[in-house]
């Protein structure tokens, strides 16, 4: 389609917008747009926003592709609508609301709970902003039919998202997102969008519940008696401007740790993030502060989480004392690690445990689990898919753990989604552990390699910007299935595994066991090496991502370098082979 044509559609929905009854300061924007800046005029109304991995996520302003108080609007009266149909055999459907600390948060949450009310629900509405993953358990705790939270996760100021959650507590996944989509449609007008709301209807949510939740992560800890051993453990925590500012400090002091410094210029709460260029915990950059608070302080830990507290970052101190940022398999293995060796010291396993990790993170969680005669399941890039498994096996498997590559962790089944507060609990609880064996995390993490292998693993993450470039990404994703590699560095291509084919999901399903793995727009290049090349589109940025991992055997910890160096090696050269730029 030429520009002209974009063009012609993009104008008569912005005239539509321009008919319809939005305040006055949207209706200037629009009219400046259309007058002068077409360019920008495309980007905000070529498509409407729709729900991926990570929900409705995008540029807040106005337009049908941007953030406002509109398009949250229209996400919450076709969810409203959607929930009616579903619940209609109850007199009173509830849902739970929270929010993050980014720029105009709170207003789309309250827009949210007046539509909800206007609607007829009865709408839980946290005070102030709240951990996603505390809405989550939210959810669960008062018995409600869905949930949202306000939160654009780690993306850069200028965005805002919103994430749709269903009774269970975890994200919203097919069939639902699809049918909300489809009911938001249906909503031809911003006119269609009720806006009066009951404010009777609202229970706010306060300090009270923080307490709740908190003694449901006090109640995961594994080794109480470590901690009381190691209680003063150094931990520099930092929530970068977010969520995380009060609950993490206040749950690890609940499960016994006491020595706690915190990063005062983050505990700034802004949607600006202003000591950061981006509030992403998986950047080196968003922890340098905590590290160097720690570096002063002779910390032995530093964890940062991002906005909305679902996702942490991890460093600790190398063999040369220097700190050094775990990547998110890392602190998955460590964690993994811990849970099932004190779950089988504690006499906990019983043969109906398993953990769950996604088809993107370290294999080294298989091995590990292995090992210990636990079942693993695995899972679409999406921590609601973890979500989902949980719910299928509820009352008959017992979850003990998983994880994600990017940082995303949860133990326990109370909370349905990724939490960096139950996390920061545990990794605390890890480190105290491996102090009481005379040991840091770091050299943890080498013992783990010398016993199931070395795994390493790296994300390459491809920016494409706008329509253009989403449908570069599109291109890039067909030539790889027109041309897959025969051969990636001298070693033979053994499985190709593309989520889209029927053929390759009855394989990988039947692995799976009974947890089925949807159709989903991901490859993966499997070599006799035991190299793993996964490429996908992102689902919630214009970003297309190449998952590399290798793998070889570690001797001793005194070859970590010379191995990690000849891995490092490998991945380079995979990346060169496939001429990834």
């Amino acid at each position: 389609m030429d520009k002209e044509n974009i063009l012609d559609i993009v104008r008569k929905k912005a005239e539509t917008w321009l008919k319809s009854n939005i305040d006055e300061d949207t209706r200037k924007h629009i009219l400046h747009l259309m007058n002068n800046d077409e360019k920008e005029l495309i980007e905000s109304f070529y498509k409407d926003l729709e729900f991926g991995t990570g929900g409705l996520r995008g540029i807040m302003g106005a337009g049908t592709n941007r953030m406002n108080i509109y398009t949250v609007g229209m996400a919450t009266q076709g969810f409203s609508n959607y929930l009616k149909k579903e619940f209609k055999h109850l007199s009173q459907i509830k849902i739970a609301i929270a929010h993050d600390c980014r720029n105009n948060s709170r207003m789309f949450a309250e827009t949210a709970a007046k539509i909800f009310t206007a609607n007829g629900f009865i709408v839980y509405l946290f005070e102030d902003l709240r951990p996603t993953p505390e809405l989550s358990f939210a959810i669960r705790h008062f018995k409600c039919q869905g949930g949202i939270v306000l939160t654009a996760s780690h993306n850069p100021k200028e965005y805002n998202g919103y994430k749709a959650y269903w009774e269970d507590g975890g994200q919203i996944i097919k069939p639902h997102d699809a049918n909300i989509v489809a009911e938001v449609q249906k909503i031809k007008s911003i006119n269609d969008i009720n806006f009066k709301g009951k404010d009777e209807n609202i229970i706010i949510i306060g300090n009270e519940f923080d307490e709740i939740y908190t003694d449901k992560i006090k109640g995961l800890s594994l080794s109480p008696e470590i901690i009381a051993k190691h209680k003063d453990l150094k931990i520099v925590y930092t929530p970068i401007h977010g969520t995380g500012v009060k609950l993490a400090p206040m749950a690890l002091r609940k499960v016994g740790f006491t020595n706690i410094i915190n990063v005062p210029e983050q505990d700034v709460v802004s949607g600006d993030f202003p000591t950061v260029k981006s509030p992403n915990p998986e950047e080196n950059a968003a922890l340098k502060l905590a590290i160097e608070k720690a570096v002063k302080t002779g910390a032995d830990l530093v964890m940062g989480t991002d906005p909305d507290s679902d996702r942490v970052g991890v460093a600790v101190k190398n063999d040369k004392g220097d700190f050094v940022i775990l990547n998110g398999n890392q602190t998955a293995a460590l964690l993994i690690n811990y849970l099932l060796t004190k779950w089988n010291s504690n006499g906990k396993l019983k043969g109906k445990e398993y953990i769950v990790k996604t088809i993107v993170t370290t294999e080294l969680l298989a091995r590990i689990a292995d090992y210990f005669h636990v079942e693993h399941f695995d899972v679409l890039t999406g921590f609601k898919y973890i979500a989902d498994v949980i719910k299928h096996f509820e009352g008959r498997k017992t979850f003990i753990g998983g994880g994600e590559e990017s940082y995303g962790y949860l133990a326990g089944e109370f909370v349905r989604d990724k939490d960096a507060i139950i996390s920061c609990t545990l990794i605390a609880e890890t480190a105290a552990w491996a102090k009481d064996q005379g040991k840091t995390l770091y050299e943890m993490l080498l013992d783990i390699y010398v016993k199931y292998g070395f795994f390493k693993e790296r994300l390459l993450s491809i920016e494409r910007k706008g329509k253009e470039g989403l449908e570069e990404i599109k291109k890039m994703m067909q030539g790889f299935r027109d041309n897959p590699p025969e051969t990636i560095n001298n070693s033979e291509v053994t499985e190709v595994i593309d989520y889209t084919d029927d053929a390759s999901l009855a394989m990988v399903n039947s692995r799976n066991g009974e947890i089925k793995i949807p159709k989903s727009d991901v490859l993966q290049f499997i070599t006799k090496d035991g190299s793993k090349i996964s490429v996908r589109p992102s689902g919630t940025e214009p970003k297309i991502k190449f998952y590399f991992g290798v793998t070889d055997n570690l001797k001793s910890t005194g070859d970590f370098e010379n191995t990690n160096q000849l891995l490092e090696k490998r991945i380079d050269n995979i990346i060169r082979e496939l001429n990834i730029k």
